[in-house]
This record gives structure tokens, C-alpha cells and sequence, in this order.
């Protein structure tokens, strides 16, 4: 993702609303919701500025999720009636599903959500200076939530449901515009 986010950046874009779909670790987070992602844990062991020379490596990532979009998206989400809940997001790096043990040490290290994407692009996003929010539309609960055993079938059934709230926030968020969106 560095090319097109670095072309982005090129173009002139200042922010960037990245979504996903995840697998909710809260009861109250059920399928077809929607979470605007406050912070992340990265799980994976990897970075996308692994092997960059330069000492704009060392990117602060206190602020990876900008508060005047997190604030626009919530915003918006009240204005269309949509339930957005906020929080932690974790990467896996995937492609298998999480397994019971990995969702509960999830649960302890302050997850509410896992999913295998997102972080890398926010990561690349403050390397070249974007401001940054992200939302996950939750498709299923994590392994062993249910006694249930996840398929990706699931998953693809399930978007669609959270995808049209999702849409319609984010469609609210940037008519709105203003300086949030930069």
C-alpha cells in the first residue's frame, strides 16, 4: 500500500478514512455493527517501514487516529441515526481466523475488535503525514465467542449489513466536509 498512499499524498490528499471488516471481541459489538477505531495493537510482528533508511521511520503513532475526524465521523453518525461504538482495534496477520487462546489474550491486552488489515496503511498513512480515521464493520464475533466456528461465508454475508451503515456515515462525514477532512 505504500505506492498508491505516497501517490495520495502526492496528489495533495491531507486525510484518509480507511474501513475494514473485523471480528467484534464485545458482546455489545454483535455482527452488522460498526466501530470507528480510537488506537490499535499491531499483533502481526510486522511494519510496512521495515527497511526504510531514512529516520522518518521513527513515526509517532500517539496520534495515529485524528480527533477532529474521529469527532466528524461521530458527528455524522448521529446525524444519520447509525449506532457507532469506538474502539481498539488488533492485527492479526492472517489469513486463518484467530483461534480461541489468540481472541481471549485479545480480549486481556484491551482489544474490541481483530481483523487483518488496517494497520499498515494507518502506519504508512502518518509516515507520509495524513491524517488518519478508520472505521471496521463487524462481521462476526471471535473464535470460541459463540462455540460456533467462523467461515469466511459468514463474513461476506454479514458485510453487506454493516457496509450500508458504514456508507451512509461516511457519504454524511464528507458532505459535510469542512476543515475536518482537510
Amino acid at each position: 500500500m505504500r505506492v498508491p498512499i505516497e501517490v495520495l499524498r502526492g496528489l495533495g490528499v491531507q486525510s484518509l478514512i480507511l474501513t475494514n471488516s473485523a471480528g467484534s471481541l464485545r458482546e455489545d459489538l454483535p455482527p452488522g455493527s460498526v466501530m470507528q477505531i480510537t488506537d490499535h495493537i499491531n499483533f502481526s510482528g510486522s511494519n510496512p517501514l521495515i527497511g526504510e533508511e531514512s529516520d522518518a521511520r521513527f513515526v509517532g503513532m500517539t496520534s495515529a487516529y485524528d480527533a477532529e475526524l474521529a469527532a466528524a465521523m461521530q458527528r455524522a453518525a448521529e446525524e444519520e441515526g447509525i449506532p457507532l461504538s469506538s474502539g481498539v482495534y488488533m492485527w492479526f496477520s492472517g489469513p486463518s481466523f484467530e483461534t480461541p487462546a489468540e481472541i481471549r489474550m485479545a480480549r486481556i491486552l484491551g482489544a474490541d475488535a481483530v481483523g487483518m488489515s488496517t494497520v499498515p496503511e494507518v502506519i504508512l498513512a502518518r509516515f507520509f503525514g495524513l491524517r488518519v480515521a478508520a472505521a471496521s464493520v463487524i462481521t462476526n464475533f471471535g473464535a470460541g465467542m459463540t462455540g460456533a466456528e467462523l467461515s469466511h461465508a459468514e463474513t461476506k454475508d454479514m458485510a453487506p449489513i454493516g457496509g450500508k451503515r458504514l456508507a451512509a456515515v461516511l457519504k454524511r462525514m464528507i458532505a459535510g466536509g469542512g476543515t475536518e477532512l482537510g
